[in-house]
């Protein structure tokens, strides 16, 4: 597939975001160019689906983007035993009003399951149309290979890793997933790619934190090592005219192997800035400041 090099998250909708302000930024994403949104059936159990497919329905946009979800953490169906994956798959594509899925995602590893046994009911899938691609979210270095060894016994093959990854969150990813991911091949799209907001520019202060669930997730990098990254992240969106959210996603995607940064916004008015990163190209100095300000 060829797609947009920014994913918009859809982790809020029916959560913090009604319909018609996810509408509005589904809106805004679709005109300015993006085609590619990331959702779960256990994100607001399932109503963020149905809004993305009630969305898609009312604007008839939908063989012109790319919907990714990801099974295996719905309350009602977890976990990613063969028969949870069909009717999850089924839950999901009656929420999301549509026949196909083209990114399905694997919503973190359960070792309950042998994962041959999971991606054997996923190969099914994809021989039903139902599915396009297949994903893995959060899995380990470990169990990225062992996907790798049984698709070369004819199951299908994970094509793209998501995984938390920014300035602000390294360690998880850089090391050996980044490793293994380079060596597969994998498009890697992180999500948190701003932190939960934070390296947006909005917090500066503890009297800045909102006091909800994402707000404080933010707040949890305000310190020494995240001001000093906000600074280096305002000197640069200067030089180029742009937001500061503009310049972190920027980092982002001049990172080897990263596709899509996976990005969530609040209105539709931060679109701008977050669909902006693709056209930024940061000059090699300007990566390094940023490297040397989040380590």
């Amino acid at each position: 597939m060829s797609v947009h090099r920014l994913a918009i998250g859809a982790s809020t909708f029916g959560w913090t975001l009604g319909s018609d302000d996810a509408h509005a930024i589904l809106d805004r994403f679709a005109g300015t160019g993006g085609d590619l949104i990331d959702t779960a059936d256990s994100y607001a159990a399932g109503r963020s689906e149905s809004i993305i497919g009630s969305w898609m329905a009312s604007r008839g946009s939908r063989d012109r983007m790319h919907v990714m979800t990801k099974v295996g953490r719905n309350q009602d169906l977890p976990g990613l035993a063969p028969q949870t994956i069909r009717s999850a798959v089924d839950a999901s594509l009656q929420r999301l009003q549509t026949e196909r899925i083209d990114v399905l995602f694997l919503h973190g590893e359960d070792h309950d399951v042998p994962l041959e046994e999971s991606l054997g009911a996923v190969g099914a899938l994809v021989e039903a149309g139902k599915v396009r691609a297949v994903g893995a979210s959060d899995f380990s270095p470990e169990r990225l290979i062992e996907a790798r060894v049984l698709a070369a016994n004819g199951l299908p093959r994970f094509q793209t890793l998501t995984t938390r990854y920014s300035l602000m969150e390294r360690k998880s990813f850089e090391g050996a997933t980044e490793l293994v991911a380079h060596a597969q091949g994998l498009a890697v799209m992180p999500y948190f790619a701003l932190a939960n907001g934070f390296l947006a520019g909005g917090i500066r202060r503890r009297s800045d934190v909102k006091h909800d669930a994402r707000g404080a997730r933010a707040g949890v990098h305000l310190g020494r090592r995240g001001l000093r990254v906000l600074a280096a992240l305002d000197e640069i969106a200067a030089t180029h005219a742009v937001a500061p959210a503009t310049v972190a996603l920027a980092w982002l995607l001049a990172r080897p192997s990263i596709v899509a940064p996976v990005v969530s916004a609040t209105n539709a008015d931060q679109v701008d800035a977050l669909i902006a990163a693709a056209s930024v190209d940061l000059h090699r100095s300007e990566l390094v400041e940023l490297d040397r300000a989040s380590h």
